[in-house]
């Protein structure tokens, strides 16, 4: 999330909300939920996916708002529950998916280029192929690291894992997703 500074504004509002003010949460939602929505696409499926991640997301920051330090922007502590929402819902769709074909399961990557060349749509989709079969946690490291180009420091911060532990993850997550996606081209 790129940060914006509404730091005041931020704080009044959330003064509010703790104070019982929903008018102040409905717009604390609408301030960020499009910065919610970017952040979890990458890790939603489909549009109800989607929906149901951003849904979450914000009943947690309501029922955790008293939790809120103000140590760093509001949005920081956002992002960080984002993330967190988006890595449960991984585990739990692994938990769902582990009998499905893996023909069967469609995850949806955010198309940067706009454009339907063939052979960026088939590599595309045995990235997503690949992707369905890694673990939550190396799932979530390679988003982070090569789909959104985040920052090892601001994956760390989001995830709250140490930054070597970043780097180990996203080593470990590229060298498994290269031999699915080297075992998947054989075949």
């Amino acid at each position: 999330m790129d940060v914006i500074n509404n730091g005041p504004a931020d704080d009044r509002l959330i003064e509010d909300i703790i104070a019982g003010n929903d008018a102040a949460f409905v717009q604390l939602v609408r301030r960020y939920k499009h910065k919610v929505i970017a952040l979890s696409a990458r890790f939603a499926r489909d549009a109800d996916d989607l929906d149901d991640i951003c849904q979450d997301v914000f009943i947690k920051v309501y029922e955790h708002l008293g939790k809120f330090r103000h140590d760093a922007p509001f949005e920081h502590w956002l992002a960080r529950i984002t993330i967190r929402t988006c890595y449960d819902a991984l585990r739990r769709r692994q938990k769902e998916n582990r009998n499905v074909p893996l023909d069967d399961l469609h995850y949806q990557i955010a198309d940067d280029t706009g454009g339907t060349d063939l052979a960026a749509e088939q590599a595309r989709d045995l990235l997503e192929k690949g992707l369905a079969r890694l673990r939550p946690d190396e799932r979530l490291v390679i988003t982070l690291l090569e789909l959104e180009e985040k920052p090892i420091r601001e994956i760390a911060a989001l995830t709250g894992w140490s930054e070597a532990n970043v780097k180990v993850r996203g080593f470990r997550a590229r060298q498994r997703l290269k031999r699915i996606l080297e075992r998947d081209h054989e075949r």
